[in-house]
């Protein structure tokens, strides 16, 4: 947290977030959601708006691995409500033996410290779009 604030910042409720997805609390996951959030899962075929359905996906998600972490290799605020990181997901799928890693760029975009939406990536394709939003929101 930034000196003398008592509200976490944006990349320290990504951080969070990971931490409590680890721990499997979905609850504490969806809470930083914004009611009307939207997450375009490029990677995932998947585009849900709203949290109810935000939650029905990730649920089904969670569901689909007997194991899964998260990692983020790195997450920068970018200014004017943009924050970009670099999420490893880690995780054996039900039934399976084997594990399975993607490195995703994940671009957040922040309103009134809930996520508004999150849009998953490649790396380098989710870089350039949130500076590019970065920049246009400026």
């Amino acid at each position: 947290m930034s000196e003398g604030s008592t509200t976490p910042s944006p990349v320290e409720l990504v951080h969070k977030q990971a931490e409590d997805a680890n721990r499997g609390d979905l609850d504490a996951v969806m809470n930083i959601f914004a009611e009307d959030a939207t997450l375009d899962g490029r990677g995932a075929g998947n585009f849900s708006e709203g949290r109810a359905a935000i939650r029905s996906f990730v649920e089904d998600w969670f569901d689909a691995y007997e194991e899964l972490r998260f990692e983020f290799e790195e997450a920068s605020d970018l200014g004017n409500g943009v924050v970009f990181a670099v999420c490893i997901q880690d995780g054996r799928l039900v039934g399976s033996g084997g594990h399975i890693r993607q490195r995703e760029g994940w671009v957040y975009i922040w309103a009134r410290g809930l996520i508004a939406r999150l849009t998953t990536y490649d790396v380098a394709e989710g870089r350039a779009a949130a500076e590019r939003l970065a920049d246009e929101r400026a």
